[in-house]
């Protein structure tokens, strides 16, 4: 899968993913997302982002998911 909107750069936010280079990591939209803000909340909150940058955050997690296995202890 191909991703445009999600950077990986060492000397940005020490590699991890974000959104397309703008020291705004990918993880911070999910928590946002998992913390109950809605697309328009974070939009409106961060006007740099764009609608396509939250769909494809959620696109990356998905595969993400898909890929790797994590045993939940009970």
């Amino acid at each position: 899968m191909k991703f445009r909107r999600i950077t990986v750069n060492p000397e940005i936010c020490t590699g991890k993913p974000c959104i397309r280079d703008l020291r705004f990591p990918v993880s911070r939209v999910l928590g946002l997302l998992a913390a109950g803000e809605t697309k328009e909340s974070i939009l409106k909150a961060y006007p740099y982002l764009e609608p396509e940058d939250i769909d494809e955050a959620l696109q990356y997690a998905a595969y993400l998911a898909e890929e790797e296995t994590i045993e939940i202890l009970a």
